[in-house]
């Protein structure tokens, strides 16, 4: 277990942080660094390699510490996370996974602010391109999400691809879809595709699916953050799709946890967006 630990946080500052399995690459330290810059809020928000096994011990330490405002959760522990909270907000029970932890007066409070992030993701390439058809890659908490998100949207046509057809089976029934899982390799053939694995991802196997089936009109959304842009939607640009890397929903899911951890809404005028996203491609 790694952690960042900046001087000022261990003389007492309140803190949060992201925790996950591997987080060197996160940019939500950035991210909520720059908003605790721009409003003057004398806090700390870092990074914490944390593994599966560790992480009920790594929670019992933060909860016992009075500084410690509550953090995000990346993968693999999700899932995991949900399990250790003692009250869940709707989305994280939908979810059946959370991105987010805070410590509350009996124990700890789940939440999942990726739902409205991709919500809000979804939406804007939805008004692009017309969507009839979606296809999702994976099966795990940020999947979940997105399906989340997609029936929020009214979206059924969706096929899960997967390599874990048994979960891929569960997910489909749980969530009232209307095709059959199919093969992680199976050929896209639809409107839309978003990619909720870690193909792509810094360090990760590279992205090799053909997305030769998607139509002329189509959208990739990935929800890869780093690198930024992807292979794989400069792949989607080249072929005149609609694509938005996983930034935009980092920063969306970030603008609704930042409150819960520092109690004041970030700051997100045009300008500081503007500012905030050259940081995150610097």
């Amino acid at each position: 277990m790694t952690s960042d630990r900046p001087l000022s946080a261990a003389l007492g500052t309140s803190f949060a942080e992201v925790i996950g399995d591997p987080i060197a690459q996160s940019k939500s330290p950035l991210i909520h660094g720059y908003w605790l810059e721009k409003l003057g809020i004398a806090a700390d928000y870092r990074r914490a390699q944390v593994t599966r096994a560790e992480l009920p011990s790594f929670i019992a330490e933060r909860r016992a510490d009075p500084h410690w405002r509550g953090c995000n959760v990346t993968m693999p522990l999700k899932l995991d996370a949900l399990l250790l909270a003692t009250e869940s907000r709707d989305e994280a029970v939908q979810v059946g996974a959370c991105n987010t932890l805070m410590p509350d007066p009996t124990g700890l409070t789940a939440a999942n602010t990726d739902v409205g992030a991709i919500v809000l993701v979804l939406k804007r390439l939805a008004e692009q391109r017309p969507t009839h058809s979606v296809t999702l890659l994976g099966t795990g908490g940020a999947a979940r999400a997105v399906l989340v998100a997609l029936k929020s949207l009214g979206f059924t046509n969706v096929a899960i691809h997967a390599r874990d057809a048994e979960q891929a089976f569960h997910l489909a029934n749980s969530f009232g879809l209307k095709q059959r899982p199919q093969p992680f390799d199976a050929p896209i053939a639809t409107d839309g595709l978003i990619n909720a694995t870690p193909l792509g991802m810094t360090g990760a196997p590279p992205f090799t699916l053909d997305l030769g089936g998607l139509p002329p009109g189509g959208w990739v959304f990935d929800l890869v953050t780093s690198p930024d842009p992807t292979a794989l939607v400069t792949a989607a640009q080249a072929r005149g799709l609609a694509a938005t890397g996983g930034l935009t929903m980092l920063v969306e899911q970030a603008a609704a946890a930042f409150p819960l951890f520092f109690g004041a809404p970030p700051p997100r005028s045009a300008e500081d967006d503007a500012e905030l996203y050259r940081r995150l491609r610097a």
